[in-house]
């Protein structure tokens, strides 16, 4: 089935398909991305997340992350084979300040919009969010090539670019 024209200006996140939610994701892989948080006590990357505490991006990405295509490899199981992967979904939707202010679902969440990078603005290709450089393509490290224990080396700011 075809998704209609727009159709994110006329519904709300929670009036969505699940086809139509799916394709909101812009596919720049931001959330494939490492963070951890800065508080008082000494602490390495997680993705358990209080609203009262700051956010840090790195560039280490997880394991299954094609980062040339920006795409996991095991979408369909990544929640049970990383545990700490977020589904995002439109009952955990609330609890998204941890998602790069780029995202697209954030966005709408908070009535910005998308992006004129995004996908479904540009017939669905990925080629003007690479060129804009929104998308970790060309900018991330696999978890694996990493000591997580030097963590703090690899903090970016990048994933925080919000171009429109």
């Amino acid at each position: 089935m075809a998704l209609a024209e727009r159709y994110w200006e006329t519904k709300t996140l929670d009036e969505m398909t699940n086809e139509e939610w799916e394709a909101l994701c812009d596919g720049c892989a931001k959330c494939c991305l490492n963070k951890f948080i800065d508080d008082d006590e000494e602490q390495g990357p997680t993705s358990v997340i209080k609203a009262d505490e700051q956010v840090h991006y790195t560039n280490i990405a997880c394991r299954y992350l094609n980062s040339h295509k920006c795409e996991c490899t095991e979408y369909s199981q990544r929640t049970v084979l990383v545990p700490d992967c977020i589904q995002l979904t439109k009952g955990n939707l609330k609890d998204i300040f941890f998602m790069p202010t780029s995202c697209a679902y954030r966005r709408l969440h908070e009535g910005r919009g998308l992006p004129s990078w995004h996908p479904l603005l540009n017939n669905g290709k990925k080629s003007l969010m690479h060129k804009k450089q929104m998308s970790v393509r060309n900018k991330a490290i696999c978890e694996t090539h990493v000591d997580l224990d030097n963590f703090e080396d690899y903090i970016v700011r990048w994933p925080l670019n919000d171009l429109d």
